[in-house]
């Protein structure tokens, strides 16, 4: 009887500590959110406030947009950023530099990115295009143009040369979303709201710090300067927002509105693919690029240099010297 009075008070004893040491970490994790928030939400004051936009600030349907431009040639490319680059002006910088030795280039900071306003209006493709025909017709750039998106601008360029092929000379397109197929489902609505805590509470400024380099590829092997460095690891503090979000929403149907058109045959399209991108296996990727360039015209080829999905960052030379002898082939 002793013996199961013992076992009982030990069980309850046990259970209390761990309910202490529960408590203990639930609290140490509630006073370091809070501390976090408080210095995120200090440090987030005005701290953009001092950075210069790199290129001009056009309007754009009553909102003000940045427009970034380097070099003086014959062609002019147009640089099409994809999700998750909170400052495309400045994130594609080594790249533009290595073009603007033979093209104009131009790249947009979308609304709700770099230093462009954000707006109500829904992230469609026509939206997108109208706001990306706006822009450069407001910054004294005239078609046709060279369209060059990256990742998710790959559906918005698409979108742009059915609907105004006379101002499409070529796309060129930097490891796009594959635009001959649907995708899976929309993202559960709470991945935003968890997006947004986890900025609210200060996290990518510290998961930033470490991964800019590694994950993202801006360090200075790649062509950065320490300013450039510096100045978009304290944009991506800021890169969830209202517009963003928006976009990010309306992600797959961009795609599945795109998939239904059929592409203009006479436009000519260069694909540039990673030989490391973000997820499927060697022969889905396979499958999928071969269905990928079948959606375009008998004038257009596909490319594969070593990189990740980032293929923009490292590869400048590559990518010119492909860009070069594509536009001669012509």
């Amino acid at each position: 009887m002793d013996k199961s009075k013992n076992e009982t008070k030990n069980k309850s004893t046990k259970g209390r500590k761990i309910k202490m040491i529960l408590l203990i970490i639930l609290g140490v994790y509630v006073g370091i959110s809070i501390i976090s928030i408080v210095v995120n939400q200090i440090l987030s004051r005005n701290e953009l406030a001092s950075i210069e936009p790199t290129g001009q600030m056009v309007e754009v349907n009553g909102k003000m947009m940045h427009i970034c431009t380097m070099g003086d040639g014959e062609h002019t490319i147009v640089i099409l950023p994809g999700l998750g680059t909170p400052l495309p002006s400045v994130s594609f910088a080594p790249f533009m530099r290595e073009l603007a030795t033979e093209y104009t280039v131009v790249i947009i900071d979308y609304f709700g990115t770099g230093h462009s306003d954000q707006t109500n209006v829904p992230r469609t493709n026509a939206n997108f295009t109208e706001e990306i025909r706006a822009a450069l017709s407001a910054g004294g750039f005239s078609p046709p143009f060279i369209l060059m998106p990256h990742s998710a601008s790959g559906a918005y360029a698409d979108y742009f040369a059915i609907h105004h092929p006379d101002e499409v000379t070529a796309l060129v397109l930097l490891d796009t979303v594959h635009t001959h197929k649907h995708l899976e489902p929309n993202v559960p609505a709470i991945t935003f709201q968890l997006a947004r805590f986890s900025q609210f509470v200060g996290s990518p400024r510290l998961l930033n710090h470490f991964l800019l380099s590694s994950l993202h590829g801006i360090n200075e092997e790649n062509g950065f300067t320490p300013d450039e460095i510096r100045n978009i690891r304290l944009f991506m503090n800021h890169e969830v927002n209202p517009t963003t979000l928006n976009r990010t929403r309306l992600y797959n149907e961009t795609i599945h509105e795109v998939v239904a058109l059929d592409f203009p045959q006479n436009i000519p399209v260069l694909s540039i693919r990673p030989t490391r991108p973000n997820s499927g296996s060697a022969m889905t990727r396979q499958e999928n690029n071969i269905a990928h360039m079948g959606r375009y015209g008998a004038s257009s080829e596909m490319i594969i240099l070593e990189g990740n999905h980032n293929i923009h960052k490292g590869n400048y030379i590559e990518i010119r010297e492909a860009i070069n002898a594509f536009l001669a082939a012509l």
